[in-house]
């Protein structure tokens, strides 16, 4: 990383912003300054507030400041004075972490009812992504004409992931004025059965009536009990909460859910809503386990009435059977949102393209096929192979102007997020890098500044920023930007002294770490290639590293050699199939193994098999490094690449008691 240049910018962000540049570079030893600011997040990530308020005056001279202030007074939110927030909002006007504030100062004060204090605040709420603070904000606008408040309180609800007060507020508001129907609320109550989601279930129901939370609760831990009549002391049973029984049996054992929903009584109970949604959960359930019996269930209700999630899965289903009628009956229910993914674009193109049609229909998938094709991502180049065109790189755009880079290189908040990541601060040095390039300063950055922002990150050597910048360009294309090779010698000539195609190593490190050397993920995995401590250790005895010890998985070159030697096992051992290799990389190789099917399944266009991998990370995981592994290798190469090629068929494996079982 060209630390230097880094400092030599800081000293302009503190000629900007008034704050004296003192920032150093980890690899250059931390400054006295830095370990200040080092010492502060630490102390915020423990609650230690009264540290944080004696380090503070030592970090008013740096250049990462406002990130100082803002640990020190958010930590101490709840008992602050309104006129220390204010302070706070106008000496860092503009800045991320003065947003970051108002933000926390918004749910607390919603939280606490003091409307006029939030409704004055409200308004310079620049990023507004957070949807308790939306809620609060439609619960002062309760007698608002100018706009469906109750619309936008349910769109809102039923989005959030969890229970949260201040949509649950909102959304009660609108329950007893009767704007927004009891249905709502127990389609609220559905999805949290659905997603696993006790406290979604149950909070939703409890604003209906707070005594059924208990019922809920029971539900949600025995739903065959309840579905039995075993649990006598709740006897409440309304069609409602027999369909979140449902539902819960479906997630658990969906064959089981199958017998029970097509009794008589419950036949006659629930309507063909309910029906709908309860067989849409038991297709979804019993799809994730590759279930031949799933699109079966999905056929028992009607599209029409099943949610978004529920109509994916039967896609998948209906691909992996290789009916198409259902693929397309499924892709005509979305939404029109959904409908426009380049997933469901492309696989409504197939599905018309594979039935018997007139020229009109025909023309019609081609249309939608070139309405996503290119190179952005995994079915925009499938969508170009359909199509019959190359797959190469585009054009590079006209370069930058100096202007340009200046004007970049002089964005403060960018010159803190550099400030932060050279002293180890990532995690606080990209929130501040996305919040500087995204739609909350001036409008939003146009394809040239985002062009001339990726680049300051690129020269810096902050990959992971300058492959997400590039990649929001909408009418320009950058692939130096978006799929850059640094380590360059290194990766090549492991990769081909061990027979690895490096454009496949290269896609698959863009994925797992977008170049950061010492990435670490949450459950332990390291360095460029994501490795394992175990799976290290494994590996360096396979291939010879002898003296390997954990410590130096963390290094470059021996982090490259591991995971090379790691992914060329697991290729081999998948006979060359590289999105199967890809998903052993990412979930072990035990799970692709039961993925590939049982001796007898058909085999199946890798494509498809892909898309049918139960593990939501799993399946883009493979989808982006085999779209990356084919840009990588035009690049490379000069020469027209074809996805399809790479990805190959996928099907069950003869003598399958031959595979490397030891593979970690």
């Amino acid at each position: 990383m060209q630390f230097t240049t880094i400092l030599t910018l800081i000293g302009l962000l503190g000629s900007l912003a008034g704050l004296p540049a003192q920032a150093q570079a980890q690899g250059a030893g931390t400054s006295a300054s830095d370990a200040v600011i080092l010492d502060m997040r630490e102390a915020f990530s423990k609650g230690q507030n009264k540290r944080l308020t004696e380090l503070l005056p030592r970090a008013q001279s740096h250049a990462l400041a406002p990130w100082a202030a803002y640990w020190e007074l958010s930590a101490r939110l709840e008992t602050a004075t309104p006129e220390e927030i204010s302070r706070f909002l106008t000496r860092f006007a503009g800045t991320y972490q003065e947003d970051r504030l108002r933000n926390d100062w918004l749910l607390l004060l919603g939280q606490r009812q003091e409307w006029g204090t939030f409704m004055a605040e409200y308004p310079s709420f620049r990023m507004n992504d957070d949807r308790s603070v939306q809620c609060y904000a439609l619960l002062t606008d309760f007698k608002s004409s100018e706009r469906d408040v109750a619309q936008q309180v349910e769109a809102l609800w039923l989005a959030q992931r969890d229970a949260d007060d201040g949509c649950a507020a909102a959304a009660q508001q609108q329950l007893t004025a009767r704007k927004l129907q009891p249905h709502t609320a127990w389609l609220r109550a559905r999805l949290g059965m659905e997603n696993g989601k006790q406290r979604v279930a149950v909070q939703a129901v409890a604003l209906l009536e707070a005594e059924w939370a208990n019922t809920v609760s029971a539900i949600y831990g025995n739903p065959e009990q309840y579905l039995e009549g075993k649990l006598l002391a709740l006897r409440l049973r309304t069609k409602e909460l027999v369909t979140l029984a449902l539902i819960r049996l479906a997630v658990k054992d969906p064959d089981a859910a199958a017998l029970e929903v097509d009794k008589l009584r419950w036949k006659t109970q629930l309507s063909q809503e309910e029906r709908s949604w309860v067989w849409g959960v038991i297709g979804k359930s019993a799809a994730m386990r590759l279930s031949d019996k799933s699109l079966a269930y999905f056929m028992q209700g009607q599209d029409k009435l099943m949610q978004a999630d529920h109509l994916a899965w039967k896609v998948r289903a209906a691909l992996r059977a290789g009916q198409w009628e259902q693929v397309a009956a499924a892709t005509d229910a979305m939404n029109e949102s959904q409908r426009q993914d380049a997933t469901w674009v492309y696989w409504r193109a197939r599905a018309m393209l594979a039935l018997p049609g007139t020229d009109a229909a025909q023309q019609q998938a081609r249309q939608w096929l070139q309405s996503v094709a290119g190179v952005r991502g995994f079915y925009e180049l499938l969508a170009q192979e359909e199509l019959g065109l190359a797959i190469t790189p585009p054009p590079l755009p006209e370069p930058l102007a100096e202007a340009e880079k200046a004007a970049a290189s002089g964005n403060a908040g960018l010159q803190r997020a550099l400030a932060a990541i050279a002293i180890g601060l990532r995690s606080e040095g990209v929130r501040e890098w996305n919040y500087s390039t995204n739609l909350h300063t001036r409008g939003g950055m146009s394809d040239r500044e985002l062009l001339a922002a990726a680049d300051l990150a690129c020269r810096h050597e902050v990959w992971d920023r300058c492959i997400n910048t590039s990649e929001r360009t909408k009418g320009v294309i950058d692939v130096s930007q978006r799929f850059p090779m640094p380590h360059k010698q290194a990766v090549l000539e492991r990769s081909r002294a061990i027979g690895l195609d490096p454009a496949y190593v290269y896609g698959l490190i863009r994925q797992e770490s977008r170049f950061v050397v010492d990435a670490r993920s949450g459950v332990g995995a390291s360095g460029l290639m994501q490795v394992m401590p175990a799976t290290a250790s494994w590996t360096a005895k396979k291939i010879g590293l002898t003296s390997f010890k954990p410590h130096q998985i963390t290094e470059r070159d021996t982090n490259i050699a591991i995971g090379t030697g790691y992914l060329k096992l697991v290729l081999d051992d998948f006979a060359g199939s590289m999105p199967m290799a890809a998903a052993a990389y990412n979930a072990g190789p035990g799970r692709p193994r039961a993925w590939r099917g049982q001796p007898g399944a058909p085999v199946m266009e890798a494509a498809i098999w892909a898309e049918n991998v139960p593990f939501s990370e799993t399946r883009d995981y493979v989808k982006k490094v085999l779209a990356n592994t084919t840009i990588y290798a035009a690049m490379i190469s000069g020469q027209t690449q074809s996805l399809k090629t790479r990805l190959g068929r996928v099907g069950p494996r003869e003598g399958m008691l031959t595979e490397n079982r030891d593979l970690p």
